[in-house]
């Protein structure tokens, strides 16, 4: 039986996500509040797992032959904090995160990172999926404005809310961090 330690998995903080063309984006202070989680997981010694896109696509803000791909300073991870490669938006796909997961008994995780709609919506789904217990910090992440399906413009706000919306109570508990930093026991569902 797995035990309950909770990873923090942070999703695509790499230089290229600050590039321009990706457009307008909410959540400023998602990078700070990311950060302190990174230090309160490694002040408690718990598991953190990093996460970096390669992009097959030269035209990619993660194409790997350029400082877009390299991890913003600050989010490096430590000698023992494995970083895992992804070239999907989900984490799982064709990484060796669920092995890791699995070879160190972690059911549980809280995912951070960029962006709402794409990695994390993706990674969420799939790790609520394969009965983790997930948990996305909705002031954590951060997306970009982009056009619906109908071409109509949503601001990063709408896309952000729809985005938690779609996870939150099916695939992950979606919380405030200051639930987890401020250490109130967190009250997932099953």
């Amino acid at each position: 039986m797995m035990n309950t330690k909770q990873a923090l998995i942070i999703i695509d903080q790499q230089q290229g996500i600050d590039h321009p063309k990706l457009g307008v984006r909410n959540n400023p202070d998602a990078e700070n509040i990311i950060l302190q989680l990174l230090r309160q997981w490694r002040d408690k010694n718990l598991p953190i797992i990093h996460v970096q896109h390669r992009s097959k696509d030269p035209e990619s803000v993660f194409w790997p032959h350029q400082e877009g791909f390299n991890l913003k300073k600050g989010f490096e991870p430590q000698k023992h904090e494995p970083c895992i490669e992804k070239q999907t938006p989900c984490a799982f796909t064709n990484t060796s995160l669920l092995d890791y997961l699995e070879e160190n008994h972690i059911n549980s995780f809280v995912l951070v990172g960029v962006a709402t709609n794409n990695s994390i919506e993706s990674t969420a789904r799939t790790g609520g999926n394969l009965g983790l217990n997930v948990t996305v910090l909705e002031d954590a992440c951060f997306t970009f404005t982009k056009l619906d399906y109908y071409g109509s413009p949503r601001t990063a706000d709408e896309v952000h809310a729809m985005s938690l919306a779609n996870l939150s109570g099916e695939y992950a508990s979606v919380l405030h961090s200051s639930k987890i930093l401020s250490n109130k026991p967190i009250n997932s569902f099953s």
